[in-house]
């Protein structure tokens, strides 16, 4: 395990040097707030030692240098939305804030791209695409808060990827500054390149530990003109979970797929102050059509209610603005039930998602903790919100084990993996270890210590340096 020195006066009074006084904190109150993301799991939360603001690619690159010179970590932070514990500084040292980095740069409707500072808002950069009936496709549910830079460093997913793809999918380019402070742009602007090794696409998904993505160039789509969004009810978890593959296998190619069990039906209605079709004992299926001709909409909606009533959907109905507020206050809604939780983000096939809910569902009422389940079922990407209650911390923690190593070995049994978009972070290093090929850990450190000789870039996610 790699060593780290302490932030020592002299550190920061180099790093004020960089950013100035007013963008380099220390004490007690600022250092509290950036020991946690949003997850709910205090074991692993880490309280840095400065935090630092940088306000440019230089400034970045300036402030690596110094953190090699020192041998002090770095851990940098986007809007900390995460829920893997990614922005927490596992071992202290400097956490850096992207979020005054917020410019949009360039907006070439022509061409369809946008260039971004990794601090911009991605709801911001979704509004103004819109404005020239343009999508920035990305749309994770934290949009509102979340911010481009960190939606990269996670190759985040959200509600259009079953159509459109994960993060990775909307870029073009990527500036980055690596872990020794040097500067450079990664990818281009162009619909297809074979020139060298893909490297803007490894960086993006390693969680800020190959590199810090400072700019963006983003692919722009053209916004459908048509849409339609339905909830499909049901009182039957089985029934509601085998819609997905049949959705897909129709050929309907749908924006999106998201399915909510009834507990999280219940917990964000109420948190929403709404009352939806079937509270009390509803599963949720909202699926997104959208299209460039008014009868190819019509078409496709006819085919998807006569699909949803095929698989036993008790109301098939418009799905509104309502509908989506709810679904958007999933997680927070959980937060009234209990302080400590943990998010499970699973990934399997999407041919086996019916069955991996099920099984799973079923296994969590062997355990005193409290299961709520989410999917973005049209991508095979399921979450379990899993709760502490009326639990000793003991008991929690060999719980929550015990069920893991059901539900991780069911999974990779099932071809799936440990997350399909919020990342391996702090929180999953341990499992990351276990069930990943040996020969593909060893490669991936292989890289790291390539590029990160010092291990000093967001040390303690993903990879272990032991």
């Amino acid at each position: 395990m790699n060593t780290y020195n302490p932030v020592t006066d002299e550190v920061v009074t180099a790093l004020k040097n960089i950013v100035g006084e007013k963008y380099v904190k220390t004490d007690a109150a600022t250092l509290d707030v950036y020991k946690a993301d949003e997850s709910l799991a205090p074991s692993f939360w880490r309280t840095p030692e400065v935090v630092v603001s940088a306000g440019s690619t230089e400034e970045v690159s300036q402030i690596m240098k110094v953190a090699n010179t020192y041998r002090v970590p770095v851990t940098p932070r986007s809007a900390g939305t995460s829920v893997s514990c990614g922005a927490v500084p596992a071992f202290h040292g400097i956490v850096l804030l992207m979020e005054r980095m917020n410019h949009i740069l360039e907006f070439n409707e022509d061409g369809m791209y946008m260039s971004v500072e990794a601090g911009v808002r991605t709801i911001d950069i979704q509004n103004m695409a819109h404005s020239k009936n343009l999508m920035y496709a990305g749309d994770p549910c934290s949009a509102d808060s979340c911010l481009i830079g960190g939606n990269l460093a996670t190759n985040a997913g959200g509600n259009k990827a079953v159509r459109y793809g994960t993060t990775r999918h909307q870029v073009y380019s990527i500036e980055v500054v690596l872990p020794d402070g040097k500067v450079t742009t990664l990818g281009a602007t162009l619909k297809k390149c074979s020139t060298g090794f893909c490297l803007d696409q490894l960086i993006i998904g390693s969680e800020g530990t190959l590199g810090i993505i400072t700019k963006a160039v983003l692919k722009l789509v053209p916004l459908c003109p048509y849409k339609l969004d339905v909830l499909a009810v049901f009182t039957d978890l089985s029934k509601a979970t085998a819609l997905v593959p049949k959705l897909i296998k129709a050929g309907l190619n749908p924006t999106s797929v998201e399915f909510m069990d009834n507990n999280f039906v219940r917990s964000a209605s109420d948190y929403s102050e709404l009352r939806l079709p079937h509270y009390e004992d509803g599963c949720y299926d909202i699926i997104s059509i959208e299209t460039f001709n008014e009868d190819e909409l019509d078409d496709k909606m006819e085919k998807l209610a006569a699909i949803c009533e095929a698989c036993g959907a008790t109301d098939v109905v418009e799905a509104d603005d309502r509908v989506w507020k709810v679904r958007r206050n999933c997680l927070e809604s959980t937060r009234i039930f209990s302080k400590v939780a943990t998010s499970e983000d699973l990934v399997v096939p999407v041919t086996k998602i019916a069955d991996c809910i099920q099984t799973l569902v079923d296994e969590s009422k062997k355990y005193d903790f409290r299961v709520f389940c989410l999917a973005h079922a049209g991508d095979g990407n399921l979450h379990f919100q899993i709760l502490k209650c009326d639990m000793s911390d003991s008991a929690w923690e060999k719980q929550l084990k015990e069920f893991r190593a059901v539900a991780y070995r069911y999974v990779y049994d099932l071809g799936g993996r440990l997350s399909g978009e919020h990342g391996i972070g702090l929180k999953r290093l341990d499992y990351m270890e276990q069930y990943t090929d040996p020969v593909e850990l060893d490669l991936m450190k292989t890289i790291k210590h390539a590029v990160d000789p010092n291990w000093i870039l967001n040390p303690g996610k993903v990879i272990s340096a032991c």
